[in-house]
């Protein structure tokens, strides 16, 4: 598949039954590294299974690596991510929501010059592959930035070898776009005659 203009996820945490609520990202960076706390009393706790503990304490882990695993891609990505990490998240026993997965979305369009897309696709891949434990989605957006890398490269090497190819190579583009669309507009099915109907 070929890399677009569009913006992509990188979506290391595929989260089977999961909530689908999803949460901007938090303002404060203490918030950031704390789940979210319901309202409930102090007492609910204490009501609580050793199995639901064992679960919340699994949550809470979780929690944690998803956050700092997002971090990381939104730390590498810099001016290329079009937004904070969003999360998803599951409701513990305890009633408190813990992320379960998230994503960072990063613009993986090229840029306007074979130079300008090799820098942005050496930035995609550190983003993609900057946290400890790479997901399957984020290799696969490293290896699509890699391509696009190796794309801009040999564009560079083609242009620096022969600068005025470069230019003439454009030229002979346009003309071939030219003459193809004269040879459709000649091969296609002739217009109606015009028709005037004069009413009095």
């Amino acid at each position: 598949m070929a890399i677009s203009a569009i913006a992509a996820s990188v979506n290391p945490y595929a989260a089977s039954g999961a909530a689908p609520a999803r949460a901007a990202p938090a303002q404060g960076a203490q918030e950031a590294q704390k789940p979210q706390e319901p309202q409930t009393k102090q007492g609910a706790k204490a009501e609580l299974t050793s199995d639901q503990l064992k679960q919340i304490d699994q949550l809470k882990a979780r929690d944690q690596q998803v956050r700092q695993h997002e971090m990381a891609h939104l730390s590498a990505a810099g001016g290329l991510a079009t937004s904070g990490p969003t999360y998803t998240y599951q409701r513990g026993p305890d009633g408190i929501n813990y992320a379960i997965g998230g994503e960072v979305n990063i613009d993986t369009s090229p840029g306007r010059t074979p130079q300008e897309t090799l820098e942005r696709a050496r930035t995609i891949q550190a983003a993609a592959l900057a946290p400890a434990d790479p997901s399957g989605p984020d290799r696969a957006i490293a290896a699509r930035a890699q391509q696009m890398a190796q794309q801009a490269s040999q564009e560079l090497t083609a242009q620096q070898s022969n600068p005025d190819g470069a230019q003439q190579g454009a030229a002979a583009q346009a003309q071939d776009a030219q003459q193809s669309a004269v040879q459709r507009a000649y091969n296609a099915a002739p217009a109606q005659q015009p028709v005037i109907n004069v009413y009095a």
